[in-house]
């Protein structure tokens, strides 16, 4: 008598991989990306990482003489909201900052957040962006006309666009459809009643650029 024997078949169950948060680079830049992605993805050091139209794009880290002055700024705020009566209007200040702009993601120069009464969320727009204007033709264009729009859609109070090669500051400021701007020249002050009692010489914070500039 013949006995038919059925192989016994082993499935061997792969597990299922869920991959995780990007690594993105320099060499990244031009890809597409949801916004998603860009929030959750790590990045490689020593340069600037921005979502704009679902694209990435990759520029080079702030050289010193945008960072000085960047950060004589943010001490400037810090002493104001540390000795001034009025010093508790500033909620927060941060530099290098990523602002939310609907599915765009910016990286603001310094973000500043005043009249809250509380820490702003992670998320949350800032009151004021602060821009220093880079070198070249395309970061001209990218900080005087493609970010004064997005800021406006988003709901920035106010844009302050530092130029060291102009010598002089922009101010914009947004009040629900009307836009104001004022021009500060190097010799002059700009005051916020956003910031009471806060009074930024120019003329001052051009110098922390200047000094890189003479060596």
């Amino acid at each position: 008598m013949t006995t038919n024997i059925t192989p016994t078949v082993k499935l061997s169950i792969m597990p299922l991989v869920v991959p995780g948060p990007l690594s993105l680079g320099p060499a990244n830049n031009g890809i597409m990306l949801d916004a998603w992605q860009f929030d959750e993805a790590t990045y490689q050091s020593g340069f600037r990482y921005e979502l704009i139209a679902g694209v990435l794009i990759v520029n080079p880290a702030p050289l010193i003489e945008e960072r000085d002055p960047n950060d004589e700024l943010g001490f400037l705020l810090r002493l104001y909201r540390r000795s001034h009566p009025e010093g508790k209007s500033l909620d927060a200040t941060a530099a290098e900052q990523d602002v939310v702009l609907g599915s765009n993601r910016r990286r603001v120069d310094r973000a500043i957040w005043c009249g809250l009464g509380r820490l702003p969320t992670r998320v949350e727009v800032p009151t004021i962006c602060v821009e220093f204007v880079s070198a070249g033709r395309r970061s001209q264009e990218r900080d005087y006309r493609e970010k004064r729009s997005e800021y406006k859609l988003a709901g920035v109070g106010e844009y302050w666009i530092i130029d060291r090669f102009s010598r002089q500051m922009t101010v914009l400021i947004f009040e629900h459809e009307s836009e104001q701007q004022v021009v500060v020249a190097e010799s002059g002050c700009y005051a916020t009643p956003r910031l009471p009692g806060f009074v930024l010489s120019l003329g001052e914070l051009l110098r922390f650029a200047d000094r890189w500039d003479a060596t």
